[in-house]
């Protein structure tokens, strides 16, 4: 294993993955809550309001009246660590490291002729908040994190007929975060902090594909770009026994670290079946296996502990992963549409690299929802999401005699609301 600097000052790439339980590694999957009523089976397909600008820009086609969609998803996840068992022995093992949150959204859309249309989206596509309690036995491997991407996507989309659309959008994401780890350089002394804080902004782009197969067939194709960002930042050290060798209490440092955020295609069908029901399959893959590792560069290091602060690299070893969805919407009246959703959802983490900030297994989400349209110029939209994971086991070390193993749980509630006003 690494140098014990290796878990601490690992950045905000790394420690992403911990809180957002709806979607694979630390990927959001809260972008629509009319598509979470339905566990997001029919995400490329569906296009019902403007949040279709990140599901599949080529359905603001489908769009006929200038609308503005927008909603907010709250996420109440649950953590049982068992089995906790630490070098040197103490602390505690409390879970619920994930606070409550919120994830917000909002679209905007405008068709402009027969063919053309114009939107605007911003989303938060990947982000984070965990905070271990402060005696967390696993604490040199990580104890709090903050992180949150947030994407602008300006859109078009030309339909070449009633047939086939496609969409185009540049997204500009901005990355913020700071992450801390508790440190020790003697299991004798008391243990010091590790905090890092680091931003950049970089661009990608989504585009997409809907073709209306058959009267009452819809099939949508969505690809979602990866995105190559480069923090800046600094890493703080706190450490008053580095006094004892004449480097002073605290040390600061210019960081960096290069990260890419993985590209995903999204593949899904909408099957009208008759005037009330419509039924939904889907399909994601998201590319992970490009995470193999994470490197920070620490400049302005001393020499005395330079292949300590210096280049940390480890190694993630993530695979690619599938995400599969089905789901279905009653349409009950003029004003009501009742949905619901299953969905099954591969971890891109190995039992070799998971780490206090990478807990997660595989997962199931059970998903319900309703609209509510009280005229035919707005729609109230509600969802609810109930997400198991399977248990995971975390076996960490390092060359200081450190050592953290567990079992972990998961679980989450998921609650979003929203609405659509039609101009």
């Amino acid at each position: 294993m690494k140098k014990v600097m290796l878990k601490t000052t690992l950045s905000l790439a790394v420690s992403l993955a911990s809180t957002q339980l709806f979607a694979s590694g630390f990927a959001i999957n809260e972008h629509s809550i009319s598509g979470m009523g339905t566990g997001y089976a029919g995400r490329s397909s569906s296009a019902d309001d403007a949040s279709t600008v990140y599901g599949n820009p080529a359905g603001m086609s489908r769009i006929k009246r200038e609308q503005v969609t927008g909603g907010v998803a709250f996420l109440d996840a649950s953590t049982d660590i068992s089995h906790g068992s630490s070098s040197p022995n103490g602390g505690s093992n409390k879970g619920d490291m994930v606070p409550f949150t919120s994830v917000p959204m909002g679209y905007y859309v405008k068709p402009i002729d027969e063919h053309w249309a114009f939107g605007l989206g911003m989303y938060v596509p990947f982000g984070l908040i965990t905070d271990y309690e402060n005696g967390f036995a696993g604490r040199y491997f990580g104890s709090k994190s903050k992180v949150q991407v947030i994407t602008l996507q300006p859109t078009v989309s030309y339909a070449f007929n009633d047939k086939v659309s496609i969409g185009f959008g540049p997204t500009i994401n901005r990355i913020d975060g700071s992450l801390e780890s508790n440190l020790s350089i003697t299991q004798a002394a008391p243990d010091g902090k590790v905090k890092i804080k680091g931003d950049d902004t970089a661009l990608g782009y989504n585009i997409g594909v809907l073709v209306q197969a058959t009267d009452s067939t819809r099939v949508g194709l969505t690809y979602h770009s990866k995105v190559d960002y480069k923090l800046e930042g600094d890493t703080k050290v706190n450490y008053g026994v580095l006094g004892a060798i004449g480097l002073g209490a605290s040390q600061k440092y210019d960081a960096s670290l290069k990260i890419t955020t993985p590209e995903s295609a999204d593949l899904s069908v909408t099957q009208a079946i008759n005037d009330q029901w419509n039924v939904y399959a889907g399909t994601t893959w998201t590319r992970w296996s490009q995470l193999e590792k994470i490197t920070v560069k620490n400049s302005g290091v001393q020499p005395l502990l330079a292949g300590q602060f210096g280049e940390i690299t480890e190694e993630q070893n993530w695979h690619d992963t599938w995400a599969y969805a089905i789901g279905t919407s009653y349409q009950l009246n003029k004003e009501w549409v009742l949905r619901t959703g299953l969905t099954f959802d591969q971890a891109p983490t190995n039992n070799v690299d998971r780490s206090p900030r990478i807990p997660t297994g595989d997962r199931t989400i059970f998903s319900i929802g309703a609209g509510w349209s009280p005229t035919d110029d707005l729609t109230i939209d509600v969802a609810y999401s109930y997400l198991k994971e399977e248990t995971v086991k975390i076996n960490n070390s390092n060359d200081r005699g450190q050592s953290y193993s567990s079992k972990y749980d998961n679980s989450a509630n998921g609650f979003g609301i929203g609405a659509t006003y039609r101009f």
